[in-house]
C-alpha cells in the first residue's frame, strides 16, 4: 500500500491531468487489480496503435502546432489567463471546473492548475518566476494537497431495459424501489448512497445510458465507475452495446454484473462470449474485464459486486477537498408545487451548507434547505454526497454546474455569465473540425456511424477507420444499424463527435435535439462521398459556408429608466422568439445602431430565458442604453449552409 501512495504524487507532478494519470497507470499493470480500472484504456488502444507511424514524422507536427504561454507569477487571474491563451473566459472556467477547480473570472489560479488545464487547449506552460515567489508557490501547493481526503466512488448502473438495473439497486439498498416506479421501470434519475463495511458508495440510478451521457454532454463527468447489467438469459442486447459505447466514450471503468443467474435458462458463458466480441474479455477468460454473476432477485453475488466496486475505486485513489466552497453538478431538477424549484445535486468538491449563496447554470439563489437521499433534512453535504437543494430562483437544467459564492451578487453575476456563454458554444461539425486542423490542432476525429444494413455499416467502418492524415486519425466511437435517435445525438454531443448516416432517416425528436445541442448530422447515400468529406476534414480543406437566420424580431414600444439598472426597453415580440444570450442587432429606420448579444430579458420584473411571439418583455443591454420607441430588434444566428453533393 505504501508503494502505491508514493507513485500517486510522482504522477501528479509529471502529469497534473488526472485522467491521463490514471490511464498511464492502467496500461502499465494490465494483469493486476488495476486492470479492472483500465477497461476504458483498451478502447484507447485503437487510437494508440497508429502512434507507431509517428516515429518517422512526429517531431515535426507537434512542435509547430503546440503553443506556449509564459507564466511569471505563482497565481494568475482567470481573465488574464484566458487572454494569454486567446480563449473566452467562459470556456476556460468550464475547463477548470472539469479539473475540479471552481474559479470566477476575477479569481486567481495557481501554476499546478494552469499546467493541468493548458494541454486541453494545446498549450505548454513555461514558468519563469522569482525565487521568493517559488517558495510561496511550493508551500501553497503542499497545503492544497494536504486538504485532499478520500471520497466515496460514484457508480452509474446501465444496461438493457428490464435486465434488472433497479432490482440490483434495490438489493443493494435493501429497500423496494421498484414498487414505487410505474410498471417497474425507472422513471426519474435518482442518486442514493449506501454504506458497505463502514465505507460509502454513491449510486446513480438512471433511466438509461442516454441520461448518463446527457450529463456528460454538458461537461459533467460525474461517474467514476459504470456497472453494466446484462441478463444471463437474454445476453447482450442492442441497448447493452449502446451502454458499452457510452461508458467507453466517457472513459470510465466497466464492471459487468451478469444478472438473473437463478433462471433455468441462464447462460453466463454465452454472455461472456458476447462481451469478448465487444472487446470486454472477462478476467477468467484471460482478459481484464471484471464480471460478477449475481441474482438481484435472490440477493446472490451482491456482496462480491460491492467488493469489486470498492477495489476498483481504491485503484483510482479518489480524493476531494471538503474545505473549499462547494461545487458540483445537477443530476435532475423539477418544479415542486409546495417547495418551488428543487435540484438533485451531487457535490464534487467542498461542503455545501444551508445559507450558502449559489450559482447553478443560468440561475442563482441561496440554499434554503438540503435534503439527503433518505428524505431527511441536513445542514451540509460533502464530496460525493447526493442531495436535494432548495432555494434556486428558477429550475436549473440537468447537467448544470453549481458553485457556492461569497455573496449573492457574485452568484447573480456568474449565472448571467453562464447564460451569455451558452450562446458561444461552437457547433460540432466536419467543417469546424477542418477549421481547427487548418489552425494547427491535432485531434482525432470522432464519428458515430448509423447505416441501414450490416453490410453497409461494415463497408463504411472499414473505409473510414483506415483514414489518417498528418497523424490525425478517425475514431469510430459507436456504430449500429437503424435510424438516428436521441441517444446518438447525446453521445455525439458528449464526445464531440459527428454523426454519419448512410441510407437512414433522422427521427423528429432527434432532429430537434441535434439543433438544440449543436450536433452535426450528415446523411449520405454514396460511400465515396462520405470518405471524400472526412478526408478533406482531416486535411483541413473542408470550408463551411454560413448563412444568417433571423430567429425572432421585436419592436420597442416603451422605455423605462432605473437608477441601478439603466434603461430597459419595453418590447413586443413580433415573430419567432427572443432568447437570452442570442446574437442581436437594433435597427432604426433600417440602419443598424447596435449589434451584440441579448444579455438581459425580463417579464414582469422576473428574469426569463426566452419570450415567444405575441408576448411583451423588457430588454436591457450593458453597453447600450440609447433605445428609442419604434426601434426594431432582430435576434439571429449563423448557421452552416448544407453542402451540395455531387450525384452519382
Amino acid at each position: 500500500m505504501a508503494k502505491k501512495k508514493k507513485k500517486a504524487p510522482a504522477r501528479k507532478k509529471s502529469a497534473p491531468k488526472k485522467p491521463v494519470k490514471k490511464k498511464a497507470v492502467k496500461k502499465s499493470k494490465p494483469v493486476t487489480a488495476k486492470a479492472k480500472v483500465e477497461k476504458p484504456a483498451v478502447h484507447h488502444e485503437v487510437k494508440a496503435a497508429p502512434p507507431e507511424a509517428p516515429a518517422s514524422q512526429p517531431p515535426s507536427p507537434p512542435k509547430p502546432e503546440r503553443k506556449k504561454i509564459l507564466i511569471e507569477s505563482p497565481e494568475v487571474l482567470v481573465k488574464d489567463l484566458a487572454d494569454k491563451m486567446g480563449l473566452k473566459a467562459g470556456d476556460l472556467i468550464k475547463a477548470l471546473m472539469m479539473k475540479g477547480t471552481v474559479a470566477t473570472i476575477n479569481q486567481k489560479v495557481p501554476i499546478p492548475v494552469i499546467k493541468a488545464v493548458a494541454p486541453d487547449f494545446d498549450y505548454d506552460v513555461d514558468v519563469n518566476i522569482k525565487k521568493s515567489e517559488e517558495k510561496s508557490l511550493k508551500s501553497s501547493s503542499t497545503h492544497d494537497s494536504a486538504n485532499l481526503l478520500p471520497r466515496s466512488p460514484v457508480v452509474t448502473i446501465m444496461g438493457h431495459v428490464d435486465h434488472g438495473k433497479t432490482k440490483l439497486l434495490d438489493a443493494v439498498r435493501k429497500t423496494n424501489v421498484v414498487d414505487k416506479e410505474a410498471g417497474g421501470i425507472t422513471q426519474h434519475i435518482g442518486a442514493y448512497q449506501v454504506e458497505v463495511k463502514g465505507r460509502k458508495i454513491t449510486f446513480l440510478d438512471t433511466p438509461g445510458h442516454e441520461a448518463f451521457t446527457a450529463l456528460r454532454a454538458r461537461g459533467a463527468g460525474v461517474t467514476d465507475i459504470a456497472v453494466l447489467v446484462v441478463a444471463a438469459d437474454d445476453g447482450v442486447m442492442p441497448q447493452t452495446i449502446e451502454a458499452i459505447d457510452h461508458a467507453r466514450a466517457a472513459g470510465v471503468p466497466i464492471i459487468v454484473a451478469i444478472n438473473k443467474i437463478d433462471k433455468p435458462d441462464a447462460n453466463p458463458d454465452k454472455v461472456k462470449k458476447q462481451l469478448a466480441e465487444r472487446d470486454l474479455s472477462p478476467e477468467d477468460w484471460g482478459g481484464s474485464t471484471v464480471t460478477v454473476p449475481i441474482s438481484a432477485k435472490e440477493g446472490k453475488g451482491i456482496d462480491e459486486l460491492l467488493e469489486m466496486i470498492m477495489l476498483v475505486a481504491d485503484m483510482q485513489e479518489l480524493k476531494a477537498d471538503p474545505s473549499i466552497p462547494a461545487h458540483g453538478v445537477v443530476i435532475e431538477a423539477k418544479l415542486d408545487k409546495r417547495r418551488g424549484p428543487v435540484a438533485t445535486v451531487l457535490v464534487n468538491g467542498g461542503t455545501l451548507r444551508v445559507g450558502d449563496p449559489i450559482a447553478i447554470g443560468g440561475t442563482s439563489g441561496k440554499v434554503r434547505a438540503i435534503v439527503n437521499d433518505k428524505g431527511a433534512s441536513i445542514k451540509e453535504a460533502g464530496p460525493a454526497v447526493p442531495a436535494e437543494l432548495l432555494g434556486c430562483s428558477e429550475v436549473p437544467k440537468s447537467g448544470d454546474f453549481f458553485q457556492v459564492t461569497k455573496t449573492d451578487k457574485d452568484a447573480r453575476e456568474i449565472a448571467a455569465r453562464n447564460v451569455s456563454d451558452m450562446g458561444h458554444a461552437e457547433r460540432i461539425s466536419l467543417e469546424s473540425f477542418s477549421k481547427h486542423v487548418k489552425q494547427g490542432e491535432r485531434k482525432d476525429l470522432n464519428l458515430i456511424l448509423k447505416a441501414d444494413v450490416q453490410g453497409s455499416l461494415e463497408a463504411l467502418g472499414k473505409s473510414l477507420a483506415g483514414l489518417s492524415v498528418h497523424n490525425i486519425h478517425v475514431k469510430i466511437i459507436h456504430a449500429a444499424i437503424g435510424s438516428i435517435n436521441e441517444s446518438d445525438i447525446m453521445l455525439a454531443e458528449a464526445s464531440g463527435a459527428i454523426i454519419i448516416g448512410f441510407n437512414v432517416a433522422v427521427g423528429p425528436e432527434a432532429t430537434r435535439l441535434a439543433e438544440t445541442e449543436g450536433v452535426d448530422v450528415k446523411l449520405y447515400k454514396i460511400i465515396y462521398n462520405v470518405v471524400d468529406d472526412v478526408k478533406m476534414a482531416l486535411e483541413g480543406l473542408l470550408e463551411p459556408e454560413y448563412e444568417e437566420v433571423i430567429t425572432g424580431t421585436a419592436e420597442v414600444r416603451q422605455l423605462f429608466k432605473f437608477s441601478k439598472v439603466g434603461v430597459i426597453a419595453g418590447c413586443q415580440v413580433l415573430t419567432g422568439k427572443l432568447v437570452r444570450g442570442s446574437k442581436m442587432r437594433i435597427k432604426r429606420d433600417e440602419e443598424v445602431v447596435h449589434e451584440g448579444r441579448l444579455e438581459s430579458l425580463k417579464r414582469f420584473k422576473e428574469d426569463v430565458k426566452e419570450v415567444d411571439k405575441g408576448y411583451e418583455c423588457g430588454v436591457a443591454l450593458m453597453k447600450f442604453e440609447n433605445f428609442r420607441v419604434g426601434d426594431a430588434i432582430e435576434v439571429f444566428e449563423m448557421r452552416p449552409k448544407p453542402r451540395k453533393k455531387a450525384k452519382a
